[in-house]
């Protein structure tokens, strides 16, 4: 993992300090709210409908023992015993005091983490592949790039204050877990002909009011050209992007508009501007933080488990889970291992500080002191011995972390909705909740098969809908609210936006809406034939006919 160096820490010190004293200014009163906005935001503050939210960034989505313990220490003292991880590898505090902010910000600095840039116009947390440096598929560890474009474009003079937010997704496998194709800039690792490791280079794609995918602008861009080209490409943006509608105002608009090809003919224009000779600092700057993601000592061990398949023998709850919530590891004898933070009934991506105090126990004793927090709002152990899987299960069991829902219908993506977000119009929370007690017979969500259920409570789309599956949008008609479906989303490597089906649905029709659109699927699919696929190929009609057979 990496670790802050003299500068590092000086940084993110100096920026708590000068938090702490832009908070008492406003407590003071010396600050209005309006003068005070931009200043949190950029250090991830946020004034929700009941209290101020923290944004606490987790960069590339890694964390060590250490560093969770800390966030279970400030949910316990700064919050309420919980935290909420989000889709964008953060953890959100959803009841913090503006006076006690600068306190957690110190707290977060003392374990070599920040909420600097989790919000404002500025490019916001790098995010990546969960299984990173761990995945059977992965051709590199894409960290060492995620850690170089952290630094990079943290307070960058030039784009600390873009027309819109700005995000970046990373991944090193040919399978995308990353959805880097919805990023405003997705990386893309490749080899060539020559067996040379290079980036394709994908701008434009997001969700929100106008989901658009991204256009693909360099097949094939050398790793030490990466900062370079990236700069170019935030210089057109910040040249061109509108100022003057927010509405209009992401990368993804300017792209659309002025088209692919001009927009990659403006930034090559940019690039060829730069002397190449000034990337080769960033060059080594990042051959310094790839040596801090040397893999770990692994032990040489055979594939077979005897242990670990007599566990699944005896018991069939384990086996079950062991099926869906393992991913396949780089070496033999070891397993990734994904948590479920999605509980029947549950909160999507909430956890208690005991439930973070005991990933982290696991992680320190099984999993080299390494965590990995998903997009999906799910916990990563990515290094464990598939000896140990089963003594893990158990512990996990104990504190209600063992759901073996891992990519099924109980997976549930959803952000916090009207419950707590001023933006919001209408819950997301209960909807989830109804979603994943229809579904919480194991049986049922083994013979759907793997699954994307998203659930965003306004336009904004923080719980990335257009891309699920299934997505579920929440708004607001006269007063009340209602909810319109979506299908055949996808965030993958083959990423799609789905298909309004049609009219929306009270709240409590949701989840039997949900249960009728599988049904018709399961009745119709052919052997082996997952959801996506079903209804890729024969459309939304017959969804649509059995959802609205009644109207």
């Amino acid at each position: 993992m990496y670790r802050y160096d003299e500068f590092d820490h000086q940084f993110v010190r100096e920026r708590t300090n000068q938090f702490r004293n832009q908070a008492d200014r406003r407590l003071k009163g010396d600050l209005t709210e309006e003068e005070f906005r931009p200043l949190r935001l950029m250090n991830g503050l946020y004034l929700q409908l009941h209290a101020y939210m923290l944004r606490v960034a987790i960069p590339y989505g890694t964390l060590s023992s250490r560093q969770m313990r800390q966030l279970a220490f400030i949910a316990d003292k700064w919050d309420k015993g919980y935290g909420h991880f989000t889709t964008r590898q953060n953890i959100q505090y959803n009841w913090i005091k503006l006076e006690e902010t600068a306190d957690i910000l110190d707290a977060l600095a003392e374990v070599e983490m920040h909420a600097i840039q989790t919000s404002g116009n500025c490019i916001r947390n790098v995010t990546t592949d969960h299984w990173a440096g761990a995945a059977a598929d992965e051709i590199a560890d894409p960290r060492p790039v995620g850690e170089l474009l952290r630094q990079w474009s943290s307070l960058h003079p030039e784009f600390s204050f873009l027309p819109r937010k700005f995000k970046i997704a990373v991944t090193g496998a040919p399978n995308d877990r990353a959805a880097v194709k919805v990023h405003d800039i997705g990386l893309r690792l490749h080899k060539n002909d020559r067996n040379e490791t290079g980036w394709e280079v994908i701008v434009g794609g997001g969700l929100g009011r106008t989901p658009m995918i991204g256009v693909t602008v360099r097949d094939f861009l050398p790793e030490h050209e990466l900062v370079a080209y990236l700069e170019a490409i935030m210089r057109v943006y910040n040249l061109y992007g509108r100022r003057d509608n927010k509405y209009k105002a992401r990368i993804k608009i300017l792209v659309h508009e002025i088209g692919a090809d001009k927009f990659k003919s403006e930034v090559e224009a940019e690039y060829a501007k730069r002397p190449h000779a000034s990337t080769e600092v960033e060059e080594r700057e990042l051959k310094r933080i790839e040596a801090y993601f040397a893999p770990p000592q692994l032990e040489k061990l055979p594939r077979w488990s005897p242990g670990f398949e007599e566990a699944k023998l005896s018991h069939p709850a384990f086996a079950r889970w062991a099926k869906n919530n393992l991913g396949p590891h780089r070496a033999d004898g070891y397993a990734i291992v994904n948590i479920s933070l999605k509980p029947d009934g549950g909160i999507p991506g909430d956890a208690t500080s005991g439930q973070m105090r005991l990933m982290a126990d696991l992680s320190e004793r099984y999993s080299f002191d390494e965590l990995r927090i998903s997009h999906a709002q799910n916990v990563v152990l990515p290094h464990v011995k598939k000896d140990d899987v089963f003594a893990v299960w158990q512990q996990l069991e104990s504190a209600g972390l063992g759901a073996a829902n891992y990519g099924l219908a109980g997976d549930i993506i959803a952000c916090p909705g009207l419950d707590y977000c001023a933006l919001a119009t209408a819950r997301s929370i209960p909807i989830a909740q109804s979603i994943s007690r229809k579904f919480e017979d194991s049986k049922k969500q083994d013979e759907i098969g793997k699954l994307k259920i998203n659930i965003s409570g306004c336009i904004n789309a923080c719980g990335h809908h257009h891309v699920g599956h299934i997505g579920i949008l929440g708004l607001d008609k006269k007063g009340e609210e209602f909810y319109q479906i979506t299908l055949g989303g996808s965030s993958a490597e083959n990423a799609s936006i789905g298909t309004i089906l049609g009219p929306g649905f009270a709240g409590h029709e949701v989840a039997d809406a949900i249960e009728t659109i599988l049904d018709t699927y399961l009745k119709l699919r052919e052997p082996g034939e997952e959801f996506l696929a079903a209804y890729r190929r024969v459309g939304p009609k017959p969804f649509k006919e059995a959802l609205y057979a009644v109207a």
